[in-house]
């Protein structure tokens, strides 16, 4: 019988055939750097998920820090989610896959909230504008955890009402359990990590009109000249390799002197050392071209300076 045709849904995308794919290219990992890469990018090519964020835990400060992001303006390396705040703050202090099918108003309030306090000329600290869609109609936030412990938390989100399943979450539950896995085993890689960096002549300051660093004491914020950089332990991590530098010009520094340095005041246990570098790493490469990481070897790097530096310690 003639009639209007009824346009055929879409097909459905194969989960497990995507998670197959994604675990096998995860496997091939050997870096943290890699993984946290590897990991959005195939949230794209397998699940066909368009924004996305990779957070670390911090259990001693009960907060998560950003170290990856796809889909969005900014990427937003560096920002924090305290643990309880939000979709993703609640999923990582439950330990537990929080999944929203609707608009959420989650983020916008963390952002009204400190637009009212900053009216009120409350004093506020620095921070990295946390990324994130304005509307989100979909939101999946999935622990990563591993030998019982959190690792961190990836989160996806859609601004199309039902974007992710029951099975989505099922997918992602089980990848976040083997990016879970892999950290823990490159940790313990790092942990057992025994080269030493080689002895070198100390660098030659570059030249030209110094940039001023100043560090506050009270929680390690960088900034380089009024423009904010990093705080916590990655801030605490930069300060002592450019007091170092300018102290005595050495430039290559492994990460057991890191670990075994009481002013960075490290976890004793779980450090994610390796995590807090590559947040470092992103965020000068974003905000400040003078400044550099580079890996030089197993648990070594060394740091590039390309301008002279004034270094300025505050209250």
């Amino acid at each position: 019988m003639p009639g209007r045709t009824v346009e055929r849904p879409a097909p459905s995308r194969n989960l497990l055939n995507a998670l197959r794919h994604a675990s096998a290219q995860l496997a091939e990992c050997v870096s943290h750097e890699a993984l946290f890469d590897q990991t959005l990018a195939l949230l794209g090519s397998e699940f066909g998920i368009d924004y996305a964020l990779l957070l670390m835990a911090d259990e001693a400060q009960c907060k998560l820090y950003t170290v990856g992001s796809r889909g969005y303006a900014a990427t937003g390396v560096g920002s924090e989610i305290a643990f309880g705040d939000g979709v993703i703050g609640v999923a990582a202090q439950c330990r537990t896959p929080i999944r929203i099918s609707h608009g959420t108003m989650e983020y916008a309030y963390g952002r009204a909230a400190r637009d009212s306090a900053a009216a009120q000329d409350m004093r506020l600290e620095p921070e990295i504008p946390f990324p994130g869609l304005a509307q989100p109609h979909s939101q999946l936030a999935v622990p990563i955890l591993a030998a019982g412990r959190l690792w961190g938390v990836l989160c996806v989100e859609s601004p199309q009402d039902l974007r992710f399943t029951y099975d989505d979450e099922d997918a992602l539950v089980t990848l976040a359990g083997q990016l879970g896995t892999q950290l823990w085993a490159l940790q313990a890689q790092a942990d057992a990590a025994s080269e030493e960096p080689a002895v070198a002549t100390p660098a030659r300051v570059p030249p030209g009109e110094p940039v001023e660093v100043r560090r506050y004491r009270a929680n390690d914020s960088i900034f380089l000249g009024n423009e904010y950089l990093i705080k916590g332990v990655p801030g605490a991590i930069l300060w002592k390799l450019l007091k170092t530098w300018s102290d005595t010009g050495r430039c290559d520094f492994s990460n057991r002197e890191l670990r075994m340095s009481p002013e960075l005041r490290l976890p004793e246990i779980s450090d994610n050392l390796e995590a807090r570098l590559i947040l470092l790493q992103r965020r000068l490469a974003e905000r400040c071209p003078q400044l550099a990481i580079e890996k030089t070897g197993r648990g070594l790097f060394r740091l590039s300076v390309a301008r002279a530096l004034r270094l300025v310690e505050a209250g």
